[in-house]
């Protein structure tokens, strides 16, 4: 897992650009073909999810669902997960509902 995940806002709009997106209650995602042999993520959060404390709470709780569901996830692509006002009141497991079902959506899980 070297280098996953997105850090410079270029890579972010490079991946918003593409506008391949999926939605479910409580994420936004974005993917992008990235023409690498691994997956990479990103994880944005605005001020109306919370404050500091709650943002990091819930990119803390995705990061470690990207970590534990690596092998699950489609190589090749740039995968940005936007968190939407409400998750940081959600339970583990309706976060990671949410987590698979916007990879669903977007046939990006491995069978």
């Amino acid at each position: 897992m070297k280098d996953c995940y997105l850090k410079k806002n270029s890579e972010f709009q490079r991946v918003y650009s593409a506008k391949n997106i999926s939605g479910s209650k409580y994420l936004t995602l974005f993917t992008k073909k990235n023409n690498m042999t691994y997956p990479r993520v990103g994880i944005t959060t605005t001020k109306k999810v919370g404050n500091a404390v709650k943002r990091n709470f819930v990119k803390r709780r995705l990061k470690h669902l990207y970590r534990e569901n690596y092998d699950k996830i489609k190589d090749g692509y740039d995968y940005v997960f936007v968190v939407k006002k409400g998750a940081c009141e959600a339970e583990f497991y309706d976060l990671r509902y949410s987590f698979f079902n916007v990879l669903k959506r977007q046939k990006k899980v491995k069978r």
